[in-house]
């Protein structure tokens, strides 16, 4: 059974601990937990990357829209924001290259590709942009 779930915050980082317990809400126990450590590591990441980057010059009340969507075989999240667009895979393999794993910031999006198994960063037509993070798993 697939269920789908959305949720809208504004732009603020205090936002995140509700993002959290709402996704922990849509747990289901047929999903291994580490893969949903994982997935709420991802989504956290994202997040906070549309705080704190995309709606950096945006008025606080921009919202953050998230989905989430469960089926028996994967788990996919998608988070959109409204800031300017960037190309994803350019700026991953631009950080591939000065990865540094002691610094404070700046390794969420490397974060996330490790984790998810599908991962893109698109303008909709909305003028948006969507982060989408697909894991596959076997249900246990």
């Amino acid at each position: 059974m697939t269920s789908q779930n959305r949720l809208q915050v504004t732009t603020n980082l205090t936002e995140l601990n509700q993002v959290l317990l709402w996704f922990e809400q849509l747990h289901q126990p047929t999903i291994p937990r580490k893969i949903w450590i994982q997935c709420q590591t991802a989504l956290a990441e994202g997040f906070t990357n549309a705080v704190k980057h995309a709606h950096s010059n945006l008025p606080p009340d921009t919202i953050v829209e998230i989905e989430v969507t469960i089926t028996p075989q994967q788990l996919e999240i998608y988070v959109w924001d409204s800031g300017p667009p960037f190309d994803l895979i350019q700026n991953l393999k631009s950080r591939e290259q000065t990865f540094d794993p002691t610094a404070s910031s700046g390794r969420g999006l490397q974060l996330i590709a490790r984790i998810a198994d599908q991962i893109s960063y698109v303008r909709t037509d909305e003028q948006r942009n969507c982060l989408s993070m697909i894991k596959y798993y076997q249900a246990s």
